[in-house]
This record gives structure tokens, sequence and C-alpha cells, in this order.
């Protein structure tokens, strides 16, 4: 393989990446309205050359290069969060920015940046005549994601019947390679009181004092450590192998957490008791957890047993329609998922990344000291589309995109031409790998 020719080819569509990217950021595309985004890709994977390009019944757009034998993915999640609080914004987050080294805007590193690049490093294997009778690339614009994570995957994969080999997940990686990433799930606790006026709150039975007490036990569940003689054990019990099977990717992917991220409450009036009151729990879950184990330690704390039946620890469900008016509920549940450090596709993916740009990660002038400094293969932070491609339906899934972490959801949002060419050439490089042997 020619890897200075891919290099050449990925930094010649510099500029057309980055307008297609300046394209999408102009057209709004939050979770359920994508249908702009869609359509723009579409547009662009038709204008570079793709063999088939459809749009599934969920709104998914789905771009197929060659007619191989092996079916090899790359994903990108094409929906935005909002922009919350305009004030908090520099420039139009919309309109965006452009300079030499950047692009700006809402969704540049979260995640359209990865879209980009995919389209265009299956451009590049056309181009390069590396496309052959060993494997099909895939390419999906998938909706829904910042909603519902990996909900379109559930789509694709149960009614779309597509099941790839494997999937590169172009969420941004700051330069790395990333193996996983905790999962999380969305739990909802109900606690069940009794009204009565305000000047006897004696007569009542207040949910919100009910719900106090198992919020102190849900925060000892995150903040105590595994002391055998403490009543609530800490999270992070399962980094230790007395407690988990599992503990030594739990401790390549950090512990599981847990925290209040809303509250809710019914009472006739403010000078009445409140007579219910609700809470959602934000759980991210290690190595080793999974959804039973998760709403069963939330059961089995001191203050749930104590309100017995007064108490109701249940899952979220989702059921948002999609752009196109597609209906698939789903619970609100994204599991861990982590692919092995001498996995094929892990090793796949570093021979790529090595032969065309080295053994570290590479940033701009920036970003290139906070990049060298951490390991090239390493994992995610947040969630992705892996919670279903790899956690919920075993295809295995790499991650490798554009942009920064820690740019998602933040006002000022964004991304670094630099990325876009690396990972154009990365994604046109690594199918021939993979199919060598």
């Amino acid at each position: 393989m020619d890897f200075a020719k891919i290099r050449e080819a990925a930094e010649g569509y510099r500029g057309d990446m980055t307008k297609f990217l300046r394209d999408l950021v102009a057209i709004p595309g939050e979770s359920a309205q994508e249908e702009g985004h869609i359509m723009r890709i579409k547009q662009e994977m038709e204008k570079v050359g793709f063999d088939r390009v459809e749009i599934d019944k969920q709104g998914n757009v789905l771009g197929y290069m060659g007619s191989g034998k092996t079916l090899i993915g790359f994903d990108a999640h094409i929906d935005t969060v909002g922009i919350g609080n305009r004030d908090n914004w520099t420039f139009d987050p919309y309109e965006g920015f452009e300079s030499e080294e950047e692009i700006g805007g809402r969704g540049t590193s979260d995640q359209m940046g990865g879209i980009v690049s995919a389209v265009y490093g299956a451009k590049i294997m056309k181009d390069l005549g590396l496309l052959n009778d060993k494997y099909q690339v895939l390419v999906t614009g998938t909706v829904q994601e910042e909603d519902c994570d990996g909900l379109c995957w559930e789509y694709i994969v149960k009614e779309d019947h597509i099941r790839p080999e494997f999937v590169v997940s172009t969420e941004p990686t700051d330069g790395g390679i990333y193996r996983g990433q905790r999962g999380r799930m969305e739990i909802r606790v109900d606690v069940k009181g009794v009204s009565c006026h305000g000047s006897a709150p004696e007569r009542g039975d207040n949910a919100i004092y009910k719900m106090a007490d198992i919020l102190q036990d849900i925060r000892a569940l995150n903040e105590n450590d595994a002391d055998e003689g403490a009543p609530i054990k800490g999270l992070v019990k399962m980094l230790d192998q007395k407690y988990n099977p599992q503990w030594e990717e739990a401790n390549f992917l950090g512990r599981g957490t847990i925290t209040v991220s809303e509250i809710f409450f019914t009472s006739p009036s403010r000078c009445a008791v409140a007579d219910s009151c609700a809470v959602s729990l934000d759980r991210r879950m290690t190595a080793g957890e999974t959804w039973e184990s998760c709403l069963e330690e939330i059961r089995a704390l001191p203050s749930v047993q104590k309100y017995g039946e007064d108490v109701k620890v249940s899952m979220y469900q989702y059921d948002r329609p999609s752009w196109t008016g597609c209906v698939y509920p789903i619970e609100c549940y994204f599991p861990t998922w982590v692919i092995p450090r001498n996995h094929k596709v892990t090793c796949a993916l570093e021979e790529a990344y090595k032969g065309l740009y080295g053994e570290t990660r590479l940033g701009t002038s920036e970003t290139e000291a906070m990049r060298k400094a951490r390991p090239l293969v390493d994992k995610w932070t947040f969630s992705t589309n892996g919670v279903s491609i790899m956690g919920r339906n075993g295809i295995p899934c790499i991650g490798f995109g554009p942009g920064a972490e820690a740019q998602a959801h933040a006002p000022n949002e964004k991304t670094w031409k630099q990325d876009l060419v690396h990972c154009a050439a990365v994604y046109a490089a690594l199918p021939t790998i993979y199919t060598k042997d």
C-alpha cells in the first residue's frame, strides 16, 4: 500500500471537506429534525461517486462504495444538540467561521466532521483503486443519537437487516484510536406520599422527605469507598477483582458513576404536603455492570428498603418519532462495550494509522502537546452509537474521528481541518489492511 499517495489524496480534498462541513453547519439539525443534514449528505455522496445511496424508513442515510464480500461500516451520527445560551457564543453557531486551521460551528466536532471524513475516505478508496472483491464500504449518517444513543443502529441491524463485519465510529477522538466506553442508563425513582394541609404536616406523609433520604443513599453509592464495614459500598468496588470478574477492563474504562439529573413533585398547592416525588438518575456503567445490576443496586439501598412499596425504581423508555415519523421504542439503556487491545480490528486500525502518521497522536499548535501526552489507543469518556453496534449487537466497533470530545455540546464548538484530512486518509487505508490476509 502506498501510504504517501493516500496522504496526498486526502490533503487534496481539504478544501472540499471544509466546504462540505461548513454547508452542514449552516443547516440546523437537532435530533428528530435532521432532514436537511440527510439530504445534503446524500447529495455529497452522489456527487463523489458512491455506487448506491439510500435513506431508510427511520431517516438514516446509507452510502455504499464497492461490491466486495466483507461489509465494513463507517458510522457518523449527524444530529446535533441545540446551541444553548446564544450569549455564550462569540460567533454565529450556524454561520460558523473558518480560519487557516479551524472550522467553527455547532456540530463541527460532535460530530458532523466524522461524516465528512468518511465520505471522502470512501472517495479516496475509489480514486486510488483500493476497492476490490474483498470488501464493500458502508458509510452511515445516522439520526437521533443525541436523544437516544444507538437507536439508529438498532433499526439498521434489526429492521434494515444490515450487519457489517465491523464498524468504525467516527465520533471525535482527539487524534487517538478508541476501543471502548462506559455505558449509561436513565433511571427513574418514584416515591409516593399523602398530602394534607401544610399547617398540620403530621397528618400527611411527605414524599419529598422520603426522597431526601433516598438521595443521600444515592450520593453515598457514588462517593463511598468499598470498605467492608460500609452499609453502602461505593461504585468504585467494581474496580476490585474481589467484586468484579471484569475488573481489568473496568480499570481501563473507568469506574461507574451515578448522579441526580432531574427532580419532580406533585402537591395540591404551596400550602400542602407533597404527595409524590420523582427523580431522574444518570448512571454511567463500567465493564461488569448491567441494567439489571444497576436497578437492583438502587432497590437494595437502605432508604429504598425502608419505604418499601412506596418506592418504584424503573428505567426510562424512548419513543420519539424520527424526522420521517418513524417510532421505534427502546429502553434508555446504553451498554458498556470494549474491544480487546489485540483484536484484529484494533490492530488493523493501528497499522493504518502508524503507516500514515507514525506512533503518536497528531495535532495543531493548540492541541499537539495535550494529544501527544495521551496514549494512542485509549477510550471515550462519553457515550456513542457503539452501545448498540457492539454493546447490544456484538458487532466489533472501534473509534477514530476528527475533532475533540471536549468540544461536544460546548459553546464556540470547533474542529481542525488537519483532523478531517488525517481521518479520511486512515479510513481509506483501513479496509485494505483489514482484508489483506
